[in-house]
């Protein structure tokens, strides 16, 4: 793992606002709206209580939590502006402060496109290794997440085979997108302190990150809070990634989904800073839309790529880093659509100033892996890092 990677990213040479100063300003009244009065439902009652204790109004009975205006903005404010995505490989740390995006692998598929007989089946634990191996040659891939899961392994211990065999081969820095209850988010962090070699090292020196999910809309499952403040009392840089479908788990319009999302990742963010002030966090949004003749998520259409630049430009008026779902492409095989939809993903995402994209690998709406489409996303941001580093002016003779 001593290997210099000299990672690949994009410069933020040229980006571009999608909403008007003015639409973001009714996004976040909106949104400051449903947090006060409508509520969060938090189903830990742990977290209801400590929120409680810092001036939230606190609903036992139906396990609303209420965020007052004031709390809330107080909370945005101790949010980190820039954090640093450790590496145990040299030349391979991420700078994570708003002048360049890094790419990651996608996950978290179901099925593998097997290399030796082309078929889908099951994923295992052997498949994330040879994965992360794959990623950790690849220099346009940052970072990684769980592009697939561990099935053969038993449930309540996934995540830690997970991390152990992606620390098995990967030097890069470890983004875990399946530890989403305090024991094992608390087995994580025990691992990836032996790693680092110690806790003040890891909290210096954090070679893994994690993200909660919220359960669209309007919720965080008992697990998932309590979980991200186990990673930000260890150090850990910890975001929220949504991922409702429009018409399915949220609003029929995109300016519904965009309010209801941004209430969720608001929520968990005050939550953090709340109970771990400074710790470091980030505003992930993965938004897709339902298809209305089979009720699957229909990724890849346009509708993506305004939840991409939307939801970066949100992120970046409070203040955090930006983690947009980019690439997952709805094809089931890596041909012309595959390729249309991911180069046009990639292009809105650099556009939008994202400073994670996430990310390479996936097929059939973020459901598939394939070694192949890994590739070829990896080329296709690294066309964009190009093409975002060509001067802007023309030379004079």
């Amino acid at each position: 793992m001593s290997e210099d990677k000299s990672i690949h990213s994009l410069s933020f040479t040229r980006t571009l606002d999608l909403l008007s100063p003015e639409a973001v300003e009714r996004v976040h009244d909106q949104t400051l709206h449903i947090l006060d009065e409508v509520g969060i439902q938090i189903d830990s009652k742990q977290i209801r209580k400590r929120l409680s204790e810092a001036g939230a109004r606190v609903d036992d009975g139906t396990k609303q939590v209420h965020f007052p205006s004031r709390l809330v903005e107080d909370a945005l404010a101790r949010a980190p502006r820039s954090f640093v995505m450790a590496s145990r490989a040299p030349g391979a740390d991420l700078v994570v402060d708003g002048t360049q995006g890094y790419l990651t692998s996608d996950g978290c598929g179901a099925t593998v496109i097997d290399l030796e007989t082309g078929e889908r089946r099951p994923s295992t634990k052997q498949d994330l290794g040879q994965i992360s191996k794959l990623a950790d040659a690849l220099p346009e891939i940052g970072f990684l997440w769980q592009s697939v899961a561990a099935r053969d392994v038993p449930a309540h211990v996934e995540s830690m085979h997970e991390l152990h065999v992606q620390f098995a081969n990967t030097g890069k820095h470890i983004q875990m997108m399946t530890a989403v209850t305090a024991k094992a988010a608390q087995g994580v962090v025990d691992v990836a302190r032996i790693v680092a070699g110690g806790a003040d090292q890891l909290r210096g020196h954090p070679v893994i990150s994690a993200f909660q999910c919220s359960v669209s809309p309007l919720k965080y499952e008992e697990g998932a809070l309590e979980a991200a403040v186990v990673y930000g009392e260890a150090g850990v840089p910890c975001g929220f990634v949504v991922m409702p479908i429009t018409c399915a788990s949220s609003p029929a319009t995109p300016g519904g989904t965009l309010v209801q999302a941004n209430a969720e990742i608001l929520a968990g963010i005050v939550t953090l800073e709340s109970l771990v002030p400074g710790a470091p966090t980030f505003y992930g949004c993965s938004a897709t839309v339902m298809d209305h003749f089979s009720g699957a998520a229909a990724c890849g259409g346009p509708e993506d790529l305004f939840y991409q630049m939307a939801s970066a430009q949100l992120a970046h008026f409070y203040g955090v880093p930006a983690c947009v779902g980019t690439f997952a492409t709805g094809a089931k095989t890596t041909d012309w659509q595959a390729g249309l939809e991911n180069g046009i993903s990639g292009l809105a995402s650099a556009l939008s100033g994202a400073e994670m994209f996430c990310g390479a690998g996936l097929l059939h709406g973020a459901s598939v892996f394939s070694f192949e489409q890994m590739i070829l996303d990896a080329e296709t941001f690294r066309l964009l890092s190009h093409l975002f580093t060509v001067p802007s002016h023309v030379p004079e003779d």
